[in-house]
Parts: structure tokens; C-alpha cells; sequence
């Protein structure tokens, strides 16, 4: 196919009557400033890259002016306080366009200009991709397809929790706009009608490998962002006055977010590479200073006389004081000991207590809000549920956008099975130092009928994978309300697993529960084997203790509660008392799961066996009860195994005093 000329674009007309254009922004003289300002983040960028011999500078160029207006004319910032939670915030989707979003902070005058010759050094935070170790940036990016998804987080809670006139602006790239997620994410944004949101699309018409699909064919875009309820304006991208008229619009557009779908060209102004194959993450090489120089002679004021363009400020702007610590149940649990409760049921319960504690608790599901219990939560308090539906990619997104700059504190909640499809998203929100926190309901086999497509099995490994994370695995309905009191107050990413049975009450009300701090539910002076279960197997762990006694074998069980971080101090010491003897039971695959935990914390440890019963192929539909026990994890699978060990045949034995 050939690439799309690059003659001069001419926009649709924008609806002047919308836009309301001042007098100010009408002046010539600052169309030129803005313009010297959009050249010298090209030359920022470029010359960074070459510092660093690596990088995105074409990519930076096509964006150049439209950073420029958005800092110099449009956004509302607090240099002084970047997190200003009243300020406008910007997610740079495409993050390789790194360097000239540093530039623009730069020339803003958060940092002095020198340093972005640091970018992509190892004692730099000026990284390749953004990350909120820079005090500018809320959440990491470059991962293609997620920037609208967590814009749209924040552009929520700025609409419907703080009821603030912040807005929200989002650079994607035209390449990325393949991915599926964007479109989720318009979906969930046009929806609720954000028109606080404002999403820009790069289309600079060339991917890394390849021209992208629909180069520089706007119509298509402008129909299909329409169509997905957007308000959408066509323009030239490297046009300060249509850039600013455009920015105007979208800021008095109603009920609908607004879409610019900006005509731009990769290595714009670079002679000779403007707009050709080939020049995708590379830095210039022999030609930066021919561009250089060709760019910053059509700059009209330049050093040592620069141009002094300033950020409008976030004066004036308010929003309400959050308080998101120590957050707690407004009543402790209440449960009878023995009575039988799903810890899914619980989690809902705990969930609508926590927002009954403190009113920045929300939630977020998709679609299985019946499932998880957490519209228990939106029965209670229903401004502060949101409905992500069947797009589990954009619920996290959304999630993780909600949690920037401290303003809620989230639970998302979906079957388990379910988030391993937004894995991606999920690992970008570690990377993101955010704090959201996750609940996957129908773990395992356990779940029965429904068979394996529903069957969360991968769920811990995913997890044990996220660094800095924290897994909880409650086995009844008091340690899950308390897993869900821990979690909204624990730093990383935080994963609760539910089951869809019911399982007994064997906790107090009163009972302490800590992050890292497992439980002996059954033990005495004479235990032979340390059984070691979660969820539902820690009832075949205690089902198979009762039998073993008759018998006259006496082991020991243990309640991790957090399988990361694990409570390895407490396994080591009652292994050591069981004769070094462990068995690890779990509803979940071989790998990465609680059994591969424990062997990991025991790996320097002398004299200990242990033998791991896991589900150890892909399982299919069957009563709950009868795919525990095929698959080798049930009562009976645990007394065959503590057997083997003991090298005898219980029917044999007496029963021990």
C-alpha cells in the first residue's frame, strides 16, 4: 500500500458557536509563542534521546504541538504540587512518547531543562516510559491500550465523588488504537457521559514495523469514535489555532466526553524523516544536528531570549479533603461458629460495612455483581458502585485511574477466572505503585457444574507474579471480612480469593488477623503430619485430621490466610514438630500456586518432605464434591497421602489416647 501523502490537511470547520473563543486566544502573537514552545520540545526531545542513544524522538515530534497547547494554554497545574488532587491531570498513553512529556514539565519549570539529558540513565527517574517515581507522573504507561481506561478512572471519581471541575486529558496513539481495550474503555467513558474526559488521538499514520491500519483515513476514526457516543473533532494537529479551538470545545461539551482526532506526521519538521518507514524508536543519529538546526531556525524567539510561556495555575480550584487511612468495618463481624456462609457472601457483607466506615470506599465489578456479593456494597451506597460490565481490561483500568492521587479506596470484583484476561493491566498497576485492590470469586474446582472456562486455577501464580503484591486466601466468613479491612489498608496490589461453597465458621468474631500471619486450627503434643490448606481444602485438610484420629494418627492443620506473604516462620516451626512432615492441599494447578509458596520458603530448610496435592490436569463440569475428590484434592486423597508417609496401613491401627 503507499503511504498517504503529506499534503496539507485541510479540518472540518469546528461549531465556532461551541467553541466561544476569547480574544486571547485569537492572538497571533501567542499562536507563535506556542508554536517556539512545540519546537523546542522537539529539540529537547532529540537531543535527550541522542544523550541517551535511545528512544522515540519521531514519535515525540507528532506530538509536539499539541503538548505544547495543552500545557501552555490549556491545563490547569500546580507546579509546585504536580499530585495537586485539584489540578488537571494528563495520562501520556503512548508512553515512548516519554522524552517530550518530560520536556513539557521541563519547559513548564517543575525541573531545570539540563536534565533531560539524564533520560534513561540508571540513577534517573527520566525513564523510557513514564513511572509515578516522578512526582509529575500518576501512573506508569506504555503498555499500549490502557491510558483511557485509567483516564477514565479519574475522570469518574473527578465527575461523580468529588464533583470537581478538574478535567482529564488522554494522548493515545493512533498504532495502539488497534487494541481492543481503548474501545472499552470509550465505551465505559461514553457511557457515563464524562465530559470531563478528553482523549486525543495521535494519528501520525506509522506504527513501529509498519504503516498502522487506517494511516491517515480520519473519516474512519471520526465515525467510529462518533459511534461510540464521543464527541469527535477532526484537525490538524500541528495547528496551534485549531488545537486550541478544538480544546475549547471539548470544555464546554456536555454529557459526552470529546474525542480530537489530530492529523499529525511522524518526525514532523524533521527534514528527510519526516513521515518515513523505518525511523520508529530510533535516536537521529548523524542527522540531529542538521534537524536541529533546520528546526530551531524556524523558532521566531530564541535563546538567549526565549520565549516565557507559563501553565495556567490551579488556583481557586477545590476539591473535597479525603481521608483514605485506616479505614474499618463499621460493625465486626457476626457469626455463629459452625453456621455455614460462602466467604464470597462475605466479602459483599464486609465490603458494604467498609463503605459504611468511610465514604471513599467504592466498588466495581463486571457484570457479576449477583456472583461476588458486591452489590450488597451498591444496595447500601450505590453512588459509589460502578458498573464496568463485561470488559474486565477496562475494570482494572478504571480501578487503578480511580486510586491516582489517593482519592478512593477500590475493590474490583469478577470471578478470578476472569482477571487473568487483564494480567497486563494489573502488572502496569504494580508498575504504577497503585493501590487497588482485587476480588475473584469461583476459585477452583470447587465451583462445580459450570466446568473449566469458569474455573480460576492460574489466579495465585498471577498474583504471587505482581510485585509487591498481597494474596489473601480466607477460608471463612470472619477472615474474610477481616481480609477485606486488611487489604483497604495495604499498600500494592491486593488480591482476595473467594469460594462459591459454603464453608463453616471455625473463627471467633473476635479473632486478630494479620497480613503474613497464618493460624494452627487444630493441633496437639503427638502430631505426626502438618496439613497445610486454604479455602475449601483446609475443611478436606480438617475432615481428613477427624478421620485420621479415629485411626489413630494424629496431624496438625494450618490456615496460611495470606499466601503472599506467606507466614514461613509458622510452617518451619510446626514442620519441625510434625517430624518434618508437610502436605500442602489447594484447589488450584501445580504451579505458582500455595503448595510451590511453601516449598519455596522451605527450600533452605533441612529434613523437611513435602508432598503437594494440587489439581493436576484441566478439570471439567461435575458436582463440587465429586471434582474435589476425582481431581485428587478431597479427604480421602489427604489420609492416602499422610499414610504414605507414616509407610502403614491405618485400618490397622488403634486408636491413640
Amino acid at each position: 500500500m503507499e503511504p498517504a501523502m503529506s499534503e496539507e490537511f485541510e479540518p472540518k470547520e469546528l461549531p465556532v458557536s461551541e467553541a466561544k473563543p476569547k480574544s486571547a486566544s485569537r492572538d497571533l502573537n501567542r499562536f507563535q509563542d506556542l508554536k517556539d514552545i512545540a519546537n523546542r520540545l522537539r529539540v529537547h526531545a532529540i537531543r535527550a534521546t541522542q544523550a541517551s542513544k535511545s528512544g522515540h524522538p519521531t514519535s515525540c515530534s507528532s506530538i509536539a504541538e499539541i503538548l505544547a497547547v495543552l500545557f501552555f494554554n490549556v491545563m490547569r497545574l500546580d507546579i509546585k504540587e504536580p499530585r495537586n488532587p485539584a489540578s488537571d491531570r494528563l495520562v501520556l498513553s503512548k508512553g515512548h512518547a516519554a522524552p517530550i512529556l518530560y520536556a513539557a514539565w521541563a519547559e513548564a519549570g517543575l525541573f531545570p531543562v539540563e536534565d533531560l539529558q539524564n533520560l534513561r540513565k540508571i540513577d534517573s527517574d527520566l525513564e523510557g516510559h513514564p513511572t509515578p517515581r516522578l512526582n509529575f507522573i500518576d501512573v506508569g504507561t506504555g503498555s499500549l491500550g490502557q491510558g483511557v481506561a485509567v483516564a477514565s478512572g479519574m475522570a469518574y471519581v473527578g465527575k461523580n465523588l468529588d464533583k470537581a471541575d478538574y478535567r482529564t486529558y488522554c494522548i493515545i496513539g493512533d498504532g495502539e488504537s488497534a487494541e481492543g481495550s481503548i474501545w472499552e474503555s470509550l465505551n465505559f467513558a461514553s457511557f457515563y457521559g464524562l465530559d470531563n474526559l478528553c482523549v486525543i488521538f495521535d494519528v501520525n499514520r506509522l506504527g513501529q514495523s509498519d504503516p498502522t491500519q487506517l494511516q491517515h483515513n480520519l473519516d474512519v476514526y471520526e465515525k467510529r469514535v462518533n459511534a461510540f457516543g464521543f464527541n469527535a473533532l477532526v484537525v490538524d494537529g500541528h495547528n496551534i489555532e485549531e488545537l486550541i479551538k478544538s480544546f475549547e470545545v471539548a470544555a464546554t461539551t456536555k454529557n459526552k466526553p470529546t474525542a480530537i482526532i489530530a492529523k499529525t506526521f511522524k518526525g514532523k519538521s524533521f527534514p528527510e524523516i519526516e513521515d518515513q518507514e523505518n525511523w520508529h524508536g530510533k535516536p537521529l543519529g548523524d542527522k540531529a544536528c542538521p534537524v536541529i538546526r533546520t528546526i530551531e531556525n524556524s523558532i521566531i524567539n530564541r535563546p538567549p531570549c526565549p520565549v516565557a510561556l507559563n501553565p495556567k495555575t490551579a488556583d481557586g480550584m477545590t476539591v473535597p479533603e479525603v481521608n483514605i487511612t485506616n479505614a474499618k468495618l463499621s460493625a465486626p463481624p457476626s457469626y455463629t461458629l459452625g453456621e455455614e456462609i460462602a466467604t464470597r457472601v462475605a466479602y459483599g457483607t464486609a465490603l458494604a460495612k467498609l463503605a459504611g466506615g468511610c465514604d471513599r470506599v467504592i466498588a466495581l465489578d463486571g457484570d457479576t455483581k449477583n456472583s461476588t456479593y458486591s452489590d450488597k456494597l451498591k444496595q447500601r451506597f450505590p453512588d459509589r458502585f460502578i458498573e464496568c460490565y463485561i470488559a474486565e481490561q477496562n475494570l482494572v483500568g478504571v480501578t487503578i485511574g480511580a486510586t491516582c492521587r489517593n482519592r478512593t479506596i477500590a475493590f474490583a470484583s469478577t470471578f478470578a477466572a476472569f482477571l487473568t484476561r487483564a494480567f497486563d493491566q494489573i502488572r502496569m498497576g504494580a508498575i504504577s505503585q497503585t493501590n487497588a485492590n482485587f476480588c475473584g470469586s469461583h476459585c477452583g474446582v470447587s465451583i462445580g457444574e459450570d466446568g473449566a472456562s469458569q474455573m480460576a486455577l492460574e489466579d495465585i501464580a498471577m498474583f504471587r507474579a505482581i510485585p509487591g503484591s498481597t494474596i489473601f486466601y480466607p477460608s471463612d466468613a470472619v477472615s474474610t471480612e477481616r481480609a477485606v479491612e486488611l487489604a483497604a489498608n495495604t499498600p500494592g496490589i491486593c488480591f482476595i480469593r473467594t469460594s462459591r461453597p459454603s464453608t463453616t465458621i471455625i473463627y471467633k468474631n473476635e479473632e486478630v488477623f494479620q497480613v503474613g500471619i497464618g493460624k494452627v486450627v487444630k493441633q496437639s503434643r503427638k502430631d505426626k503430619v502438618l496439613l497445610i490448606g486454604a479455602g475449601i481444602t483446609l475443611y478436606e485438610c480438617l475432615a481428613a485430621a477427624a478421620d485420621l484420629e479415629k485411626k489413630g494418627i494424629k496431624v496438625r492443620v494450618i490456615d496460611p490466610f495470606t499466601i503472599k506473604p506467606l507466614d514461613a516462620g509458622l510452617i518451619m516451626a510446626n514442620g519441625r514438630a510434625c517430624n518434618g512432615r508437610i502436605i500442602v492441599v489447594e484447589d488450584h494447578y501445580q504451579q505458582g500456586g500455595l503448595g510451590e509458596a511453601v516449598l519455596s520458603a522451605l527450600a533452605i530448610e533441612r529434613d523437611m518432605e513435602v508432598k503437594h496435592l494440587y489439581v493436576p490436569e484441566v478439570p471439567r463440569s461435575g458436582p463440587p464434591t465429586t471434582l474435589i475428590d476425582m481431581f485428587g484434592i478431597s479427604s480421602r486423597h489427604i489420609i492416602e497421602a499422610v499414610t504414605s508417609y507414616m509407610g502403614c496401613n491405618c485400618a490397622s491401627l488403634h486408636i491413640e489416647d
